[in-house]
């Protein structure tokens, strides 16, 4: 099973990570079961050492659609589909299906961040298949109709309910931009980030199904210049939620503000401070295995789940969004620096991790959520760690930084 996944991650990146990707190949093996209500198709759990698993992630299939893509189409295809059986009828997208018992069952109220059409799209643009999009592009617009209901906020921007009842539909559970946060329907950086790039895929398939939709680009467009005006702190060159970027003491420095340069919001200008100031500065998000959750220099850096510990797909993240604003330089130091950590970890311990410590160390030395029973990362996790996705992109990027000519290179 997925023999060919298991075929790439012996022969990409470095030599010093094959035997860590060909674990992560082997892992997505052994996360694939045969199809079983409510699934369709075989399906992928987040890990077999998911704490509170088997389940299966809207939010972290795609990082597992990720790695798939070129060398598993079928099995990628397969995951895409399978995320979008359970759609309600009001257009939400449930954001884990827990499976451990007789009958599945999920939260009908609130999903996870909607990335899964950057997926989709990847898939066409690799495959040549767009017999997917004509469902995707239903589902991308009822589940727009459903953002647009459900969590538009006063004034501009879209929000997750953290800010109203803590649910953690952000999937950064326990995150520190809610320490001081007020309660109510104000932007968050994340889910207008989110939504800006949701109306570019809708615009975007619109065009390619041969029924253009130019609501859908005006409307990326309109919160395009909210996230660049109203979002964004001149004086620190970095995006912060709509209730704290004018209020700095309530405020802490979140990765999280990346978020506009991964979907391409952010003017250049804007996107190059990010990158140089954050992504890349060694007292901020740039720590021996990056990203910090939050700048090492905040004063609410922990080594607690998603208040400090690094998360291998969000470094992916973050590249692609080096990628798109021609920061080809930062994107390769990025994902070598966390290949090569997390390969360290995996010859000491032998496993892939759920997070990881950000300054080199253990993962056992790490925090999950101390007032319940799983205080330690997960062991044999997929769902944030989309290593083999990461290495490739790797390579190519040093292909691109070592071509004659190139404005990126060294």
């Amino acid at each position: 099973m997925l023999e060919k996944l298991m075929a790439e991650a012996g022969r990409i990146g470095k030599p010093a990570w094959r035997p860590m990707l060909r674990y992560v190949a082997e892992l997505h093996a052994r996360s694939t079961h045969p199809p079983r209500k409510p699934f369709p198709f075989p399906w992928e759990e987040i890990g077999p050492g998911y704490c509170y698993g088997p389940a299966f992630g809207h939010w972290d299939i795609v990082h597992a659609v990720l790695d798939a893509i070129p060398s598993e189409p079928e099995h990628a295809r397969f995951q895409l589909l399978n995320n979008l059986v359970l759609q309600q009828d009001d257009g939400l997208i449930p954001g884990s299906i827990w499976l451990g018992e007789e009958e599945p069952r999920w939260n009908d109220k609130a999903g996870h961040p909607s990335v899964w059409p950057v997926a989709v799209q990847d898939y066409v643009e690799t495959t040549g298949d767009r017999t997917i999009l004509a469902t995707c592009f239903d589902a991308l617009r009822r589940l727009i109709g459903w953002y647009e209901k459900n969590r538009s906020a006063e004034g501009e921007g879209f929000f997750y309910t953290d800010i109203l009842n803590r649910s953690w539909e952000s999937g950064v559970d326990e995150g520190v931009r809610f320490d001081l946060s007020p309660s109510g329907r104000l932007a968050c950086v994340d889910a207008t980030s989110h939504l800006y790039w949701l109306y570019k895929y809708a615009y975007r398939w619109s065009e390619q199904l041969g029924k253009e939709e130019p609501c859908y680009l005006q409307r990326a467009e309109e919160l395009a210049a909210f996230i660049r005006e109203s979002l964004y702190d001149e004086r620190a060159g970095f995006f912060y939620d709509s209730w704290s970027v004018d209020r700095p003491e309530t405020r802490a420095e979140a990765f999280e503000g990346i978020w506009p340069v991964v979907v391409g919001a952010a003017s250049p200008e804007q996107a190059n401070r990010t990158i140089d100031g954050y992504l890349l500065n060694g007292q901020k998000l740039f720590t021996a295995h990056p990203l910090a959750t939050v700048a090492g220099s905040d004063p609410a850096f922990e080594l607690r789940m998603w208040r400090g510990p690094a998360w291998n797909s969000m470094t992916y993240w973050a590249a692609r969004g080096c990628i798109r604003y021609g920061r080809v330089d930062a994107a390769v130091r990025l994902l070598e620096r966390a290949l090569d950590a997390s390969a360290r970890q995996y010859e000491e311990t032998g496993t892939i991790w759920e997070f990881y410590h950000p300054h080199g160390g253990s993962p056992l030395e790490l925090k999950r959520k101390p007032h319940t029973e799983f205080n330690t990362p997960s062991r044999d996790y997929l769902g944030h760690n989309p290593l083999i996705a990461m290495a490739r992109l790797w390579e190519a990027g040093g292909a691109t930084l070592m071509r004659p000519g190139s404005e990126n290179r060294q």
